[in-house]
């Protein structure tokens, strides 16, 4: 089925620093090492986790040299911490307990013709898959399997999103290639990062004290939620920004998620559907320096939060939009997950079991992954606002970054690391062991034994400034 590597240690980094209009000089800052043979599977999951990191600390770092007015700092990428954040809920234990994952209606079904992939997680979207479904909420997994094993995937794919549920036919990489979401995603780079609109330069304060946090001072809002968006503003927040999460009191949000990715932000409620929580919003809005999103694109329309209407309203903003299979498109105002493109882009049949059935990568390593290139845009774009002036939006979307994995890492991969030929020598060889690159964190949640964070250059905090609080609690006004 295909050779099981990792990659040459800095190709995947040099495309994600050019995606990102990074100085190709700058990446000469960057020493890599650690155990080798991580997160092994068919497609270079490991090359994509490192080099996501290494663009992401390597922005931190510019935007800190251009903040210090010294040189920019040199950059230290482990593949061992990186491998350990990428499976950082894995490794979370709250009291000792570990946390939920996938619930019993997320997972590979078999139909007439194929295999379907279901998220049901959210109490919501169960209930969106059971109702599409035409089944009762009582319903158990087996009585699923049996409805499911009658119908074609595709028609259950159509059937669920009309919906407003999740679930995804598997597909061959040809099959998505030639479907026209998969030509939509294929006609856009792996990111896009470009002037949204006119504002001065906004100067950035001197850094003072130790660490060294490139993101101090500067204000977040987190519009996001489950893992990619939450893993950027979590590294924001690690950096030293104030970093303010907004859920809408409706919308149920898994505490287990937010103990993960919670980590030195805060978190608030509030319904931009009432007066009320408008003004409050226009209130943090007006003071902000960041606006990130991670819901389905148009989702925020209706509330005059578009990208434009947000530059408009604070010049200088710089404003990400996350999404699950990009801007354009017919599925591009759909709902999606990182295991969901993993089966619709056919990451789940080139990763399949001997006898046929859907695999997955070792990690849900396209959310990781685009958490930390959304962060290292973030950081480019404050760099370049502080030099140039202006807005800037920055766009990712997950379908981009499996088909980054799928088509450019892996044709890097074969450049660096040819089929067997041995890869680079770690530079600090030896067993992994996760342990060393956990910590335990006391908070008002319990007692935590988490991920330390990956991102790392000379001066850098080892690890968060505070620990993540009871999701939605917090008073929705900056410190």
């Amino acid at each position: 089925m295909g050779q099981r590597h990792g990659g040459g240690r800095g190709g995947g980094t040099d495309l994600a620093w050019a995606a990102l209009a990074g100085d190709p000089a700058l990446t000469q800052r960057i020493t890599y090492g650690g155990p080798p043979d991580l997160l092994p599977a068919r497609l270079p999951v490991m090359s994509l986790a490192r080099s996501t990191v290494a663009v992401c600390a390597l922005a931190a770092a510019e935007l800190t040299a251009r903040r210090t007015g010294g040189p920019v700092p040199a950059v230290r990428v482990d593949d061992g911490a990186v491998a350990t954040a990428f499976v950082s809920e894995r490794h979370l234990r709250v009291d000792g307990r570990a946390c939920s994952a996938f619930a019993p209606l997320s997972r590979f079904w078999r139909t007439a013709d194929g295999w379907v992939r279901t998220h049901a997680n959210y109490p919501h979207h169960r209930a969106r898959l059971l109702r599409a479904l035409g089944l009762p909420e009582t319903v158990e997994a087996a009585g699923v399997e049996t409805e499911l094993s009658g119908r074609r995937a595709e028609e259950i794919e159509e059937t669920v999103c009309a919906a407003g549920g999740l679930a995804v036919a598997a597909r061959t990489p040809e099959a998505w290639t030639a479907h026209p979401q998969g030509a939509a995603v294929a006609a856009h780079p792996l990111l896009t990062l470009a002037p949204l609109g006119d504002a001065s330069a906004r100067p950035l304060p001197p850094l003072v004290g130790t660490p060294t946090l490139p993101a101090a001072g500067l204000r977040v809002l987190d519009l996001t939620r489950v893992i990619a968006g939450p893993v950027a503003t979590r590294t924001l927040a690690l950096l030293g920004a104030d970093v303010l999460r907004i859920d809408a009191p409706q919308l149920p949000e898994s505490q287990d998620a937010h103990s993960d990715t919670g980590f030195g932000k805060r978190s608030a409620a509030l319904d931009l559907g009432s007066p009320a929580g408008r003004a409050t919003f226009a209130e943090l809005l007006s003071r902000a320096d960041v606006v990130v999103t991670g819901y389905r694109p148009g989702a925020l329309d209706r509330f005059g939060l578009t990208p434009e209407a947000l530059a408009a309203r604070r010049p200088g903003l710089v404003v990400v939009r996350l999404s699950a299979w990009g801007d354009d498109g017919p599925w591009g105002g759909r709902r999606g997950f990182d295991s969901v493109v993993q089966v619709a882009t056919g990451i789940a049949d080139l990763e399949a079991d001997a006898d046929g059935t859907p695999g997955a990568l070792p990690a849900q390593a396209l959310d990781h992954g685009t958490g930390y290139l959304l962060a290292a845009a973030v950081f480019r774009a404050l760099t370049e606002q502080s030099r140039t002036g202006g807005s800037f939006l920055a766009t990712l979307a997950l379908a981009r970054t499996a088909r980054w994995l799928m088509h450019d890492l892996a044709a890097d991969g074969e450049r660096h690391t040819a089929p067997g030929t041995p890869g680079p020598e770690p530079e600090t060889p030896g067993a992994y062991d996760p342990a060393h690159h956990l910590r335990e964190t006391d908070g008002t949640l319990g007692l935590l034994r988490h991920a330390l964070p990956p991102v790392s250059f000379d001066g850098a905090p080892a690890t968060w400034a505070t620990p993540p609080g009871h999701c939605g609690t917090d008073a929705p006004v900056w410190r």
